[in-house]
């Protein structure tokens, strides 16, 4: 059972997407490089071209290996696409890695296959954010389902956020993010992350676009439950996706960082921390003879100065210790304790 949530660790997914290049033992490599960097999951694409593409004609335009691409749509997809059978075999693997596998299927068929594969949870992409039957269907499953909402309005937020509640769907988690490859750092507005989560009471997640690791760590500062980052092993292969996604070095420095600012956040407590208690006595300042003193001698504020360590009368207590006589002698520096006074 998955269980993504504010009290949870975050969810690291690295996202296969089509960096495989139709190369079935790539995205093998991928999953091996994936359980050696520390990733919670793995995710791929499960389509078929023909269910959102019959337009031989759209082209799409990207920068792989330095070079400005144009390529036909339709042919860059269908070079990427992958069997229900690379799907078990994938799985099986990733199962045997000790990895979290799952899918962005794009047809109904294809949940169901994804269904019988037992995938634990599924994502529905930003492009499909408005096809609520689709959504009515993952919700219907009973899965965890993850809607990412990169080019969305509200208006088309709430349709598919109550298309899902409709088909009595149980554990839903909106992902956050801008759909722009790579994401500009002005266009990536963290803030929506905790916008989202106030609204819609449900975990909330940010799918990174960006070159770099530095909005994935910020958005766990924000409240993001879960970080989906595009996974590739050489960021200079062919292909749309490559140059913008992390590499393993990355990716594994990615989830070093993500955990240490997990620990880094901590509970909220206003508390000195146990390391801080110790600290304590030995940093604070304590009301301490500021010269040489007789006994009987009455105190006055010129007797005391403020000095380390913090083991003595406090501070803000020196008001209680002016006006009292000394039972005996003290020296300069002499740390006053409440047995030293009459």
């Amino acid at each position: 059972m998955i269980t993504i949530g504010h009290s949870q660790p975050c969810f690291i997914v690295a996202e296969a997407g089509i960096n495989h290049n139709g190369d079935i033992n790539l995205a093998h490599q991928l999953i091996d490089y994936a359980e050696e960097v520390g990733v919670d999951a793995i995710k791929f694409q499960y389509y078929k071209t023909e269910d959102f593409l019959l337009d031989k004609t759209l082209t799409h335009k990207y920068t792989s290996q330095g070079k400005s691409i144009v390529e036909n749509q339709y042919n860059m997809f269908k070079r990427y696409e992958l069997s229900y059978k690379s799907i078990v075999e994938l799985s099986d693997h990733a199962k045997q890695k000790g990895l979290i596998f799952f899918c962005t299927p794009t047809s109904e068929k294809g949940i169901s296959e994804l269904i019988k594969l037992g995938v634990p949870l599924l994502k529905n992409g930003s492009d499909y954010l408005g096809n609520l039957p689709m959504i009515r269907t993952m919700a219907r499953t009973g899965l965890p389902v993850i809607l990412s909402t990169g080019m969305a309005t509200w208006d088309e937020i709430d349709d598919a956020v109550q298309s899902f509640q409709e088909a009595d769907g149980k554990d839903l988690i909106l992902l956050h993010c801008t759909s722009t490859y790579p994401t500009p750092s002005n266009e990536v507005n963290l803030r929506r992350i905790s916008a989202l989560s106030s609204i819609y009471n449900c975990p909330v997640g940010f799918s990174d676009h960006t070159q770099g690791t530095i909005s994935s760590i910020g958005a766990v500062v924000m409240g993001a439950c879960m970080i989906e980052k595009h996974f590739t092993l050489d960021k200079k292969l062919s292909g749309p996706d490559h140059r913008f996604s992390a590499d393993p070095k990355e990716m594994e420095e990615l989830v070093n960082a993500i955990r240490t600012v997990e620990q880094n956040m901590g509970s909220g407590a206003i508390k000195p921390t146990p390391s801080e208690i110790e600290g304590r006595s030995k940093y604070r300042l304590s009301c301490v003879a500021k010269s040489n003193l007789p006994a009987n001698h009455l105190l006055i504020a010129k007797n005391i100065i403020h000095c380390r360590p913090g083991t003595g009368i406090l501070p803000k207590e020196v008001y209680s210790i002016i006006g009292k006589r000394l039972i005996n002698a003290v020296d300069r520096g002499h740390i006053f304790k409440r047995e030293d006074l009459k």
